[in-house]
């Protein structure tokens, strides 16, 4: 069993960013593909970016150039730094844990990300 607890979301002006982390449980974290996922008012959740055990990633067309994860194995910790944020980037924001990059197995409880003027 995996425990997920995502932190830094908040309210951030269009342009500006924000860091998002996600502390997980366990000792065997540096097996797990960590995902982030998100979840518009009114829209289906959707995958923002992936990076799995062995340190690959992948985005969503939507953030390719303004977002970028990242984990720290010894800190057993995940991370979406999020740059040049977009009114259309708010959302809930989620952090995953998967055996199979694909399949998440864990979530975390989300964290909220608005960007408003």
């Amino acid at each position: 069993q995996v425990q997920l607890v995502e932190s830094g979301g908040g309210l951030v002006q269009p342009g500006g960013s924000l860091r998002l982390s996600c502390a997980a449980s366990g000792s065997l974290f540096s097996r797990y593909a960590m995902g982030w996922y998100r979840q518009a008012p009114g829209k289906q959740r959707e995958l923002v970016a992936t990076i799995t055990s062995s340190g690959s990633t992948n985005y969503a067309d939507s953030v390719k150039g303004r977002f970028t994860i990242s984990r720290d194995n010894a800190k057993n910790t995940a991370y979406l730094q999020m740059n040049s944020l977009k009114p259309e980037d708010t959302a809930v924001y989620y952090c995953t844990a998967a055996v199979v990059v694909t399949l998440p197995r864990y979530w975390g409880q989300g964290t909220q990300v608005t960007v408003s003027s």
